[in-house]
């Protein structure tokens, strides 16, 4: 990795578990950021995220990892998901693997519903093809990778308005494989609803599904593309959200 971008990076282990009430030193951060990129929720509150190195080692985005967050951050991204989710009129709850699942239910409770449709990367003896989609993915080079619905959960999904939980969007290659499955199925997906909408690479992917996919992407905070410097992560230009 290139040594300007490890400079400015640390362990993760801190991160993610304390809302604070205003931003750190009681002024809104500017560039360059140093190990945490701040985001202000809509409450006003404050999440200090850890900043992680892409492979090529002089970018870096910021990240969020919902099964290693506190009940309470978890608890309170959850909260503002559901006011978004029923803005969009959902009447049903869909959740993606493998991070989104720790926000789906959440918010299907906060919005009254009793489940939620739980989508998944794992085959079940009794799933079908054509309820399957493939997602690319870095890490399954093979293109083996496929998200299923249970056929049994059909019918929670027909004639309904769906939305569509995940913890972040950023390549956007899993919300379009999604949305690819739910169009040849007839299915209406009225909103995407995320934590984190992580640069704008997810938006030419999901027009390629559907032109107004991309205004239905809804998100508690947005997080650039970061760039290093000698003096630590700087945005990149063209890539906030």
């Amino acid at each position: 990795m290139d040594g300007t971008g490890q400079r400015w990076t640390e362990p993760t282990t801190g991160y993610w578990q304390t809302l604070l009430p205003d931003w750190p030193g009681g002024r809104p951060p500017t560039p360059p950021y140093r190990f945490g990129y701040p985001v202000r929720l809509p409450d006003g509150r404050v999440l200090v995220l850890p900043i992680r190195p892409l492979p090529d080692g002089t970018h870096a985005v910021a990240s969020l990892i919902a099964n290693q967050a506190s009940f309470a951050v978890v608890r309170a991204l959850a909260g503002f998901m559901a006011r978004a989710a029923d803005e969009a009129g959902a009447e049903t709850i869909v959740g993606l693997p493998t991070l989104g699942l720790a926000f789906a239910p959440l918010v299907a409770e906060d919005l009254g519903h009793a489940r939620y449709v739980p989508l998944g990367y794992s085959r079940k003896f009794w799933y079908e093809d054509r309820l399957s989609e493939p997602v690319a993915s870095i890490t399954s080079p093979g293109g083996g990778k496929r998200i299923f619905v249970d056929p049994n959960q059909l019918d929670l999904l027909r004639g309904r308005r769906i939305v569509v939980v995940d913890d972040a969007v950023s390549s956007g290659t899993t919300a379009a494989a999604v949305a690819r499955l739910f169009g040849r199925l007839g299915l209406d997906v009225a909103a995407i609803v995320v934590a984190m909408r992580q640069t704008q690479r997810w938006r030419a992917p999901l027009a390629a599904v559907d032109p107004a996919l991309p205004d239905r992407v809804r998100g508690v905070f947005d997080c650039p593309r970061l760039a290093a410097t000698a003096e630590g992560w700087v945005p990149v230009e063209d890539s906030e959200a």
